[in-house]
């Protein structure tokens, strides 16, 4: 599928910094979105559809997007939540057998805008510099002027409170009923392969929306809890904070993931800071400091938890180090059934690296059951 007639377009930082490429397809449209980038080679429809993007314009550093089309087995979410796809080149046709349409149009159907023919090289060399930032693509390449007013009305990613806008409005249930286990999900941006992993290793899920109370949640009488991961800053989630708190209290099983660990360190005191420019990817190294083996695994969060605090915090054990900076990718509660980690077990870049994650939860779950049976 060719396009003879396809617009110019542009990606203008907040710096005033400009990129040029070309519109995807024939369309031509604007967005806004705090640019980032993610070095994964696969996985950019997993990419685009989980709710942890919202509000994101990505830039994708494999060369090639779009070659081996989409599935509709393979999304995260109901639909795509980056805010717009900034890449090199853009591939119209497809070669997978396994593919149902081509990333162009699974794009238009969710009405994403696309460029491409931009020097992401660069691009992503300018981030690693200076750090993520606003930024706007777009087709309106004669009114720059225009664009970068209307960009600098664009709120910052710090302190943004963006669970609601992605999180369920109300609960669902996920998995087969007469399950093992049953788990309550407070979901602040949750990924569909989170859930496909309870659910395999035997758990019914009841998910809630992002500012679902402990009592509401505790009142289906789950065995467990599960906070997810999401998008945004996670300060602003008091009320998810405040659940948290609340299960900890109670000294039940909680297991969290990339925002769920952010909402559960904040709970124990400690606080949270944006990173320059986030790990986005699935070949980031982390060290699991209690068994010393490596692990290759799949990130993707612009915020972390600060380690000086975690160190200094007596109720709480740093469990993993990613080992390119150092920074806290675990946790757990030295005195109660709670740990979280800052990576995604359930993407299995390794691929089955991460996966005892999800083992250990339910191993936690059921030495709970069994020394509850009698009281």
């Amino acid at each position: 599928m060719k396009y003879q007639s396809r617009k110019k377009a542009l990606v203008l930082l907040a710096d005033g910094t400009i990129f040029y490429g070309k519109a995807v397809g024939g369309n031509e449209g604007t967005s806004f979105g705090e640019v980032c980038f993610n070095t994964g080679m696969t996985g950019y429809q997993e990419i685009f559809t989980d709710p942890s993007y919202f509000g994101q314009l990505m830039v994708t550093t494999n060369a090639h997007i779009g070659n081996y089309g989409t599935n509709s087995n393979e999304v995260e979410s109901d639909g795509v939540k980056i805010a717009g796809l900034i890449c090199k080149n853009f591939n119209y046709e497809y070669s997978r057998p396994d593919a149902d349409k081509s990333l162009q149009e699974f794009l238009d159907e969710n009405e994403l805008f696309a460029i491409s023919d931009v020097d992401t090289r660069a691009l992503v060399s300018y981030i690693r510099d200076h750090g993520a930032m606003n930024a706007v693509i777009s087709t309106e390449v004669e009114n720059i002027d225009s664009l970068k007013q209307r960009l600098s009305e664009v709120p910052s990613m710090e302190g943004l409170e963006l669970s609601s806008k992605v999180s369920t409005k109300e609960p669902y249930f996920y998995g087969e009923e007469s399950a093992k286990f049953k788990i309550a999900a407070l979901d602040i941006g949750i990924k569909k392969n989170i859930l496909r992993n309870l659910a395999k290793r035997g758990a019914y899920i009841k998910v809630f929306p992002y500012n679902t109370n402990f009592k509401e949640m505790s009142a289906w009488n789950p065995d467990g809890y599960f906070i997810s991961n999401g998008p945004g800053d996670p300060e602003p989630l008091k009320a998810a904070i405040a659940t948290a708190k609340d299960i900890i209290a109670k000294d039940k099983p909680l297991f969290g993931i990339c925002l769920g660990h952010q909402v559960i360190a904040l709970a124990n005191g400690i606080s949270t800071y944006k990173m320059h420019n986030g790990h986005r990817g699935i070949n980031h190294p982390v060290l699991n400091m209690l068994t010393g083996k490596g692990e290759i695994t799949s990130q993707n969060h612009g915020f972390a938890i600060n380690k000086e605090e975690t160190e200094a915090n007596t109720e709480l054990e740093i469990t993993h180090i990613h080992l390119n900076d150092q920074t806290v990718a675990g946790i757990r509660m030295k005195n109660k059934k709670v740990f979280s980690v800052q990576y995604h077990p359930e993407a299995s870049p390794g691929p089955h690296d991460a996966e005892y994650l999800f083992d250990q939860f339910f191993e936690m779950i059921e030495t709970d059951v069994n020394s509850n049976v009698f009281v």
